[in-house]
């Protein structure tokens, strides 16, 4: 018996058949030390980000049934980014019960917010193994409900929500450029790239430069979200 993990099923309101994978889903690649004979939690999380991204995704569509795609984008990643997962793990309190190296944990590895943010994902692909996707609703529902229940689908620039995302991706500044600009004064037409990182530029095209940059900046969320 494990009391952390105990506790941890009350706190996430599901009790698991095979405890195991609760167990696995809670140990990080730096227990055992090196030994490849211990499975940890690294495919358990690569499995979670799928089924926490399927679960947002979900919400997204049904909750804000009037959104266009470039307004649910921002709103996905706000409740599916590596933040998000730590505030979820915190929530639950996932840290007392990670099985860590002697070394990680004693240079606090039970509060890295990678660590734990992992933790979160793939404790969410052990929930889904174990009860299936009804199960890992109820902990989706019950870790980021205040979340969703925060969300609104009023407008913003989408320049700012670009931005914001740029800056917790670590991925530099937009940069947009006019490309073009045509048609008589009364009835302009611009062109607009923007470009971000490493990703490949995009383009919008409106009446005015402000609106051709919303629309590029628009785009390249549409293409950050596809990538995901």
């Amino acid at each position: 018996m494990n009391p952390e993990l105990d506790a941890l099923q009350e706190r996430i309101g599901y009790h698991f058949k095979d405890m195991a994978l609760l167990q696995r889903a809670m140990t990080h690649a730096s227990f055992g030390d090196g030994d490849k004979s211990v499975a940890n939690n690294e495919r358990l999380e690569f499995l979670g980000d799928r089924v926490l991204g399927l679960l947002a995704s979900e919400t997204m569509f049904l909750k804000f049934k009037a959104a266009k795609e470039g307004r649910l984008a921002p709103l996905y990643n706000s409740l599916v980014d590596k933040k998000a997962c730590e505030k979820v793990a915190r929530a639950f309190d996932l840290g007392p019960g990670l099985r860590l190296s002697p070394a990680e944990d004693r240079v606090g590895g039970r509060n890295k917010a990678s660590i734990l943010a992992d933790a979160t994902e793939a404790v969410m692909a052990a929930v889904y193994l174990d009860g299936g996707l009804e199960a890992v609703r109820g902990v989706f529902e019950r870790g980021w409900g205040e979340a969703i229940a925060n969300l609104t689908a009023k407008p913003r620039n989408p320049k700012s929500d670009l931005q914001e995302l740029a800056a917790k991706r670590n991925l530099g500044h937009p940069h947009y450029e006019v490309l073009e600009q045509a048609g008589p004064d009364h009835k302009p037409v611009f062109v607009v790239k923007v470009e971000l990182g490493r990703l490949d530029p995009c383009e919008g095209q409106g009446g005015s430069k402000q609106s051709a940059e919303r629309a590029a900046a628009t785009a390249m969320l549409q293409r950050i979200s596809g990538n995901e």
